[in-house]
């Protein structure tokens, strides 16, 4: 839809005046997202004690970096748990306050009581009493293992409490049970109804699976309550498994970096740097859009919170180049995605994938930096169709000298190269990024100093004291719906291995493609295709963490199981957990990207998937075949070029096909030939990459025998794709 509020400009007219800072916007146009967030605004006395509690909680996980707990990593997850599950109830709402914008973009109508008609706050929004009650019973329930005077009949104390794994007392099990309601109702809370439905059902499975019929996939003979609490508050894989444990060493201080980053003004500059690099050119507006969603990547690790920082400030420049409403939301969902796609952070399920194959985390940067190329081509190649078919215009802008910006701020590439020479010599992650932290900060306080040439020397004190105490307590909040959906992930993964469920439903996976061929290239082609699928629904309903756990124990053994790497397997995963983001009917950036633009919802969502389309694809290559192996970095030199150069050929397929757009605009011969030629580069088999590039010139042929036998008219208004 375009922005009729926006002319299109045309040969002969002058170019748009330049365009006001788009930082001003960014209040009005965070606050339309921040609305429909779960998350409190705090005030008054309960802000400052919430704060203080998260700043504590970070200093203890900063000591445990350097002094872990003699008592052993269990012990200090469940002290961890304890801290952050009280801080959940004193931060999240009950009910969310606001329901999503309508597909026509309309503003959302209030659902809470403490709002009036436009979303207007009636009274403070601080926790109530039954929040509190919450937050000491969680307290209470999480402690309990770790008290040196046990409240039932057995003996206190933390040994004690592991020795009588597998024999609850009825005490362990109340309070097991109260540990495992809490943890629902958190997950909830921060993420909705869905995952913690799953979550029931889950548990549900494991107490009924004797009732099922003997025939039935999946039926067992039933676990008893007591021992599902045992597996879940006793065990090392449940509540305490890999996912909170990842979540309270790499992802809380990769979170804590980047509140640091995003405190001594890092967002700023990676903004103010992606506008500077581009010339006066109609496509500068979209590449600055790319560009900077990737260096954002780093300060938020959240592919909505990406877009929607992005949008707020890069979507008044978008408006007034002249993008119609919905590319620019897929854009910027794209863009926000590919963040959490790109080495060096990634996103929270990089972090479980070192723990789950036992490698180290810069192995997992190094098999996503071809992905990340391949993937920022195709939106690249994209923004060029785009600025063509919708005749966007050159907008000017006051840019900064790019060599003035890097002299004075450019200290912030600094800590992420430090991160990666960290790791590279062997460094763990934890260590890793708290060294960066402190150099990230020091280099802020510096230029705080250079800024007041060193005349309020206590101003720059306290304003040090803010930004840590800040970047801290804040760090600690934001991880706060990741430790719960990570604590959640805990009752699916001991439910699934407990019962041998994810066995079952891998096995039923490769059966069904199976079923349909006897040729082991095509059960596996199949296997992968109905693997992708599950990811993408199982996406839809759960966060990307959870997404990926539950994806890797059951649809991870029918891809192992196949014969494909490790690596491939958790990179393949990987990426469809996080691009459930981008598709459609949720779609959780898109429908963020939209709030900002004001397009349509739907109409965003495709325009998303657009964008994004060589992500989708992409990992295919993957698990087909064993050169798929070279984009992960995985094969010798000579192999990794031939392979990248084919599939960047292949993504320029994709981008043609999606976009419409070779030579001029194509139609749907050239376009449909492109996508063949695609999928056959794509397979990475030297007879399907002779087929591929044979279908590829037959399109270009095609093209231009089509665009001498007829004039198209020019177009100037986007097409939602179908």
């Amino acid at each position: 839809m375009t922005d009729a509020s926006t002319p299109r400009h045309t040969a002969g007219e002058p170019a748009a005046r330049p365009v006001a800072d788009p930082v001003a916007d960014v209040s009005e146009l965070m606050a339309r997202y921040d609305e429909e967030l779960p998350a409190r605004r705090l005030s008054g006395r309960v802000a400052l004690t919430v704060g203080i509690l998260c700043f504590g909680v970070a200093l203890f996980v900063l000591r445990q970096v350097f002094s872990p707990l003699s008592e052993g990593n269990q012990y200090y997850l469940m002290l961890f748990l304890a801290f952050v599950l009280p801080l959940v109830f004193l931060c999240y709402r009950p009910v969310t306050r606001l329901v999503r914008p309508d597909d026509d973009g309309a503003r959302p109508a209030a659902v809470d009581p403490r709002l009036n008609a436009e979303g207007d706050i009636r009274r403070a929004d601080n926790p109530g009493p039954l929040d509190w009650a919450l937050a000491v019973l969680a307290l209470v329930a999480c402690l309990y293992p770790l008290l040196p005077v046990a409240l039932g009949e057995s003996g206190g104390g933390f040994d004690a409490f592991l020795d009588r794994q597998g024999s609850l007392t009825g005490v362990d099990v109340v309070m097991g049970s109260i540990v495992l309601v809490l943890v629902i109702e958190a997950t909830r809370r921060t993420t909705g109804w869905i995952l913690p439905g799953v979550c029931v059902a889950f548990v549900l499975y494991a107490y009924y699976g004797g009732f099922l019929p003997t025939d039935l996939p999946g039926s067992h003979a039933g676990i008893d309550f007591d021992q599902i609490i045992n597996a879940l508050y006793n065990d090392p894989t449940g509540f305490y498994g890999v996912p909170l444990d990842v979540c309270a060493t790499y992802i809380v201080l990769f979170t804590i970096y980047g509140a640091v980053l995003d405190r001594t003004g890092a967002g700023q500059f990676f903004i103010d740097l992606s506008f500077s690099l581009f010339r006066r050119s109609r496509t500068a507006p979209g590449r600055t859009v790319a560009l900077s969603g990737f260096l954002l990547g780093t300060v938020s690790g959240s592919g909505t919170a990406t877009a929607v920082g992005l949008g707020a400030v890069t979507w008044p420049v978008l408006k007034r180049a002249g993008y119609p409403r919905e590319n620019a939301g897929g854009m910027l969902a794209a863009s926000g995605i590919g963040a959490i796609l790109s080495p060096p952070t990634l996103g929270a399920a990089a972090f479980i994938i070192a723990e789950y194959l036992g490698t180290s985390y810069l192995n997992v940067l190094v098999w996503a930096l071809v992905p990340t190329l391949l993937y920022y081509l195709g939106i690249f190649l994209a923004i060029e169709i785009d600025a063509r078919k919708s005749g966007v215009r050159a907008v000017d802008l006051e840019r900064k000298d790019p060599w003035r910006l890097l002299a004075r701020s450019g200290y912030h590439f600094l800590s992420l190269g430090i991160i990666v020479v960290f790791l590279a010599v062997g460094m763990t992650p934890f260590r890793a990024v708290v060294y960066a932290t402190v150099v990230a900060l020091g280099f802020g306080v510096l230029d705080a100093v250079i800024s007041s040439r060193g005349r309020d020397v206590a101003g720059v004190a306290v304003h040090t004291a803010r930004v840590v105490y800040d970047s801290l307590s804040g760090g600690v909040r934001s991880v706060l719906p990741v430790a719960a959906v990570c604590a959640a992930a805990g009752i699916i993964v001991s439910t699934i291995t407990k019962t041998g469920l994810g066995q079952v439903l891998s096995d039923m996976l490769v059966d069904a493609a199976s079923a349909l061929t006897d040729n082991a290239s095509a059960v596996l082609i199949l296997s992968a295709v109905f693997a992708a699928i599950a990811i993408l629904i199982l996406g839809l309903a759960v966060p990307v963490t959870a997404s990926f756990i539950i994806s890797w124990v059951i649809i991870g053994p029918a891809l192992l199981d196949l014969g494909v790497a490790a690596p491939a397997v958790a990179m393949f995963i990987f990426y469809y957990s996080v691009l459930s983001e981008v598709s459609p009917p949720t779609a959780l950036a898109a429908v963020a990207s939209s709030a900002i633009t004001g397009g349509r919802v739907i109409a965003t969502m495709w325009q998303a998937c657009k964008y994004a389309l060589p992500a989708f694809l992409v990992p295919m290559a993957f698990v087909l075949t064993d050169e798929g192996s070279a984009l992960l970095l995985e094969r010798p030199a000579g192999d990794v070029v031939w392979t990248v150069a084919v599939s960047a050929v292949a993504v320029a397929a994709l981008a043609a096909t999606a976009g419409g757009w070779l030579v001029r605009r194509a139609g749907p011969p050239e376009r449909a030939l492109c996508a063949v030629a695609a999928a056959l580069l794509l397979y990475l088999n030297p007879v399907s990459i002779t087929l591929g590039a044979g279908v590829l010139a037959l399109a270009v042929v095609v093209h231009l025998a089509l665009a001498r036998s007829q004039a198209v008219p020019p177009r100037t208004r986007e097409e939602t794709p179908t």
